[in-house]
């Protein structure tokens, strides 16, 4: 038989393996080079083209432009793991009132942790708040003072009804770990507006990381300069600061002289990103000995702040988580590009209750939850609006997913419900006193404009001036993204 190959599709002429490889590498080569040129041409928008930002190995925290213009140049991100019960908090469901205590049809045979009970009622009177008259519960009287600046997305849904998973699926996209969080996203793409700070910070509950730990704020295959540092108003960074024996124009001197020394190193190794990302981060963690302190230092905040945030009455949790929102007003106004406050932490981390899950007795562990959270968080929002930091960060509330409608079967506690949860976004470029999408008449399933936690994403990064379509990095052979090959914006939000 002739090696003489194939039939020729175009004018059934042979072509040989040679001919055959040779137009075929010529043809890949040239999409290969209208994919470079078309990531050199930081104007071409046209497409899906990935957008890779450019990062100077020297600073990689400087400050990129967004795709497209918008009002919000910062991002705080409110997280509480462990599900908040969207039917006892903000999705009211008067049809519940009526099937209390009954086994209603829709109910299956087993849920998450097993066989379940009867329908419960709300746990929490719902009232109508505000100008807009919008329903909220007592569980959160403080927040639910401020639904008119609220856009609340009630016909959410994900993909998993575990923890771990969902904490996962909510902060970087995957239900699987080791991909970046949406907080490395954005710093990769936007870098920060402060030079002596992290671009992204991560403030953990003051028990501990949340059931994900450092997933929730990692880096995954991002460069690991845009994982978030993690801090916490509980332990402030005493050895950051200066020996006393030392005065600032000698530790100032140290300084120039270190930075003359890793010039001249940069120099024997030209293009070695690796090494000035090293020396970038040394040099962020130098500038971090004087920003830092100064930042945690709350004593500087008037007495009326502590009052309203709460840092001096209540549990000392709730204390401790009073101090985290302060630090994190006090982060936004220093211009860090993401801020992300854990209210809630991994069970195993320590005793009692730590987080929203909530499989027993919610009477008891959504209302110790709610006591840490609600004061301060709505005392956060209301300082932030005061001071305009609204007119420019993106302030969003989330969970991994919601509560079932009905009881779990030992009667006192509700179970995961993946099908159906809010969370709310508040601040620049949303709309104000909106609630978008809901589910059922019995919060068990959502059902009108269902919006998928990439379409939540996917509608973060654009009211963050980011094509979520075309934000990319390239690993292992693929165009990775936070929403995957997912997602659409939720324009109907957008002020």
């Amino acid at each position: 038989m002739s090696n003489t190959g194939c039939i020729s599709p175009i004018g059934r002429g042979l072509l040989d393996r040679r001919s055959f490889m040779r137009t075929a590498g010529l043809s890949m080569g040239g999409l290969g080079l209208a994919s470079l040129l078309a990531e050199d041409d930081p104007t071409n928008f046209s497409g899906k083209t990935p957008i890779r930002p450019r990062i100077d190995a020297d600073n990689p925290y400087a400050p990129r432009p967004s795709h497209f213009n918008v009002p919000a140049k910062q991002v705080l991100v409110i997280y509480c793991p462990g599900a908040v019960s969207h039917i006892d908090t903000f999705d009211y469901k008067p049809a519940l009132e009526k099937q209390h205590g009954k086994k209603a049809d829709y109910i299956p045979k087993v849920t998450f942790e097993g066989p379940p009970g009867n329908v419960a009622k709300a746990f929490w009177e719902f009232k109508p708040r505000g100008k807009t008259g919008k329903m909220a519960s007592d569980l959160l009287p403080n927040m639910a003072q401020l639904v008119d600046d609220f856009c609340f997305f009630h016909a959410l849904h994900t993909e998993t009804a575990a923890h771990p998973q969902g904490e996962n699926f909510f902060n970087t996209g995957f239900t699987m770990e080791g991909f970046p969080s949406f907080g490395a996203w954005v710093t990769y793409a936007l870098g920060s507006e402060n030079s002596d700070l992290p671009g992204f910070v991560a403030i953990n509950d003051p028990r501990g990381l949340a059931r994900s730990g450092k997933n929730n704020f990692g880096s995954g295959f991002l460069p690991a300069s845009f994982q978030g540092t993690s801090f916490t108003a509980k332990n402030p960074p005493d050895n950051l600061k200066r020996p006393e024996k030392f005065n600032a124009v000698d530790d100032q001197a140290t300084v120039d002289l270190l930075k003359q020394l890793n010039d001249r190193h940069l120099e024997q190794f030209p293009g070695d990103a690796n090494l000035a990302a090293r020396i970038a981060s040394y040099e962020l963690a130098g500038k971090m000995q004087t920003s830092v302190p100064e930042v945690m230092d709350l004593s500087k905040e008037p007495e009326s702040i502590h009052r309203e945030y709460g840092t001096e009455s209540g549990s000392d949790l709730r204390k401790e988580y009073a101090k985290n929102c302060i630090l994190a007003r006090r982060l936004v106004e220093k211009g860090v590009r993401v801020v992300q406050l854990f209210n809630g932490s991994d069970p195993s981390g320590g005793n009692g209750i730590t987080n929203w899950d909530s499989h027993e007795n919610i009477l008891k562990t959504h209302a110790m939850q709610a006591e840490i959270m609600d004061q301060p968080t709505a005392a956060l929002i209301r300082d932030m609006k005061r001071r305009g930091l609204l007119d420019h960060t993106l302030v969003v509330w989330a969970t991994e997913f919601g509560r079932m409608p009905f009881l779990q079967g030992n009667g006192t506690g509700r179970d995961h419900n993946p099908d159906a949860f809010t969370c709310f976004m508040a601040g620049a470029g949303v709309k104000a006193g909106m609630s978008y999408g809901a589910s059922d008449e019995f919060g068990f399933k959502a059902v009108d404009n269902r919006t998928s936690v990439y379409d939540f994403n996917a509608t973060i990064l654009h009211l963050m001036g980011l094509d979520h379509e075309r934000l990319s990095y390239y690993h292992n052979g693929l165009e990775r993204r936070l929403t995957n090959v997912h997602g659409h914006v939720v324009k109907e939000v957008l002020a």
